[in-house]
């Protein structure tokens, strides 16, 4: 199908951590089945995702979080051990500039906004200019976890805190639909009944005793009083999951999209970025079950 029949869209990735893998079989769904994205607005992982779409390096991405292990992601967390945050997130952005060259938003084939959080002010940024870079490791810096980036003189957070699936910057959009990727959806109990039964991964578990001892350096009272099977970390993830889960639904009901796709929320941990493929695939069947339908009326036309 040549570019002018195909269906635009302008596509909406939020946030959620590994989850957003999700977002790559999305959009690998889309053009299987002939439609155009000529829009992004992405949110913490969506952003990254949207980004590396946008800068025609989406494949390399994925070759390369496809084989990323549980200690690669060890690895990649530059632990600063600063009261603003745990991880600076240097080499993140270090191994992704080996991927992609540094590139302005400007000058990438489609529109592209990144949404990040001034927390003091309570607003939303819109980083729709300058270096892709910056954009992406302002719209990540999920709060605890990444330390703040200071942009143009303001310390920005994860957009999620806000706004994790940012469908304003799309409003001014021509394209054909908007298509929203909510990675906040309502949690799979029977995921969650498996999940349970197994042992947490390597990486879960170090980056919690991390944690620990993280929120036992600045504070009085000891971690260690919590209980085993809700650590700091899992209280400060499902936490932000919940809250982010909570302003999504409100988000998505205020400002519908045209179509939207729904991850559960525990579709994975934050960090399990080694269940690349699995995650990869469920975007696609996700894409699937909501967009079949509207593919199919299409080839009908």
């Amino acid at each position: 199908m040549s570019d002018k029949h195909k269906k635009t869209v302008s596509l909406v990735l939020g946030s959620g951590g590994a989850r957003g893998l999700a977002h790559i079989g999305v959009i690998h769904w889309l053009e299987e089945n002939g439609y155009q994205i000529e829009s992004i607005s992405g949110c913490s992982m969506g952003a990254l995702i949207g980004g590396m779409y946008a800068a025609g390096k989406l494949d390399e991405f994925e070759a390369w979080v496809g084989d990323i292990s549980k200690l690669d992601i060890i690895s990649l967390l530059d632990f600063s051990w600063k009261s603003s945050g745990l991880v600076k997130g240097d080499k993140i952005i270090n191994t992704l500039k080996q991927l992609v060259e540094e590139v302005a938003i400007e000058d990438l084939p489609i529109k592209y906004t990144a949404v990040a959080a001034d927390i003091l002010n309570e607003k939303e940024i819109w980083i729709n200019s300058g270096s892709l870079f910056d954009a992406i490791r302002a719209s990540i810096s999920l709060p605890l976890f990444f330390t703040p980036f200071n942009y143009k003189g303001v310390n920005l957070i994860d957009g999620g805190v806000l706004n994790p699936v940012p469908i304003a910057p799309t409003f001014t959009d021509t394209t054909d639909f908007t298509l929203a990727v909510n990675l906040g959806g309502k949690i799979d109990t029977a995921k969650l009944l498996v999940k349970n039964k197994q042992d947490s991964s390597l990486s879960t578990r170090y980056f919690s005793k991390k944690i620990t001892e993280f929120v036992t350096k600045f504070t009085e009272s000891s971690a260690s009083n919590i209980d085993s099977k809700w650590g700091a970390y899992d209280v400060a993830t499902q936490a932000f999951d919940a809250m982010q889960s909570t302003i999504a639904r409100q988000k998505l009901a205020a400002y519908p999209p045209d179509y939207f796709i729904e991850i559960a929320r525990n579709a994975c941990g934050t960090l399990e970025f080694n269940l690349a493929s699995e995650m990869i695939a469920l975007g696609y069947q996700k894409a699937e079950e909501s967009l079949g339908r509207l593919s199919q009326e299409k080839d009908v036309e």
